[in-house]
């Protein structure tokens, strides 16, 4: 818990000096229990942005060379990610697939929060995209609240293709929960995508993002 705190307090320092962001709704997140939290995604910082923002321990995926990169630089980035509550998956495997969301349950089951970006990657364009049902199956398979969030100008901090990072204001608003009917795995595909669409009718509502009919179809992560 101490590099959790650490990490997590030296770069919401550093965002509230340099980004000033507007920040509503964190007291939606429930004070105790497990939740899901489900945000639109516009940078490969959202993810930390999160982790380090919400009142509470949220874990996320990473990519696995987050944790495996050696030297200086590697032996940072690892700390780092584990600071703040990243889980390694392997690139390839898509965060949004059953296979992986598996890996979510026992944080789930031990009544903390875990996040999961229902787009599967990051939107380029700025639409938001259709959701993928991962979101669904976790939130009826275990009944934990999702808590829908619009992030808005996150990717003006870090540009697509680009790896430089430049303080800009973002705003993030934190929804109330949604609540679903725990039926455990065994739920039906359609209860899966209605759950999901009311999801990303919810995010739509908090990011204010116009809506595209399909899927992204980036494989990243």
């Amino acid at each position: 818990m101490a590099l959790y705190d650490l990490a997590r307090g030296t770069t919401r320092g550093l965002i509230a000096v340099a980004c000033r962001p507007t920040i509503t709704g964190l007291e939606n997140v429930p004070k105790e229990g497990p939740f899901i939290v489900a945000p639109n995604h516009l940078s490969f910082l959202d993810s930390v942005l999160i982790q380090t923002i919400m009142p509470r321990k949220v874990a996320f995926f990473a990519k696995a060379e987050y944790f495996t990169t050696k030297g200086i630089k590697g032996r940072f980035m690892k700390s780092f990610f584990t600071g703040v509550g990243s889980i390694p998956v392997e690139r390839g495997e898509q965060a949004a697939s059953v296979a992986a969301l598996k890996s979510l349950l026992d944080i789930l089951g031990s009544g903390n929060g875990v996040g999961i970006y229902p787009e599967g990657t990051r939107s380029r364009d700025g639409l938001l995209y259709r959701g993928r049902t991962g979101v669904g199956w976790l939130a009826l398979t275990t009944g934990a609240p999702v808590i829908p969030v619009g992030l808005k100008g996150t990717e003006k901090l870090q540009p697509a293709g680009s790896n430089a990072i430049k303080p800009q204001h973002f705003s993030m608003v934190v929804g109330k929960p949604i609540y679903f009917d725990k039926t455990g795995p065994d739920h039906s595909l359609p209860a899966r995508r209605a759950a999901t669409d009311a999801i990303m009718d919810a995010i739509a509502a908090l990011s204010g993002q116009p809506r595209a009919e399909g899927y992204n179809q980036s494989k990243s992560l």
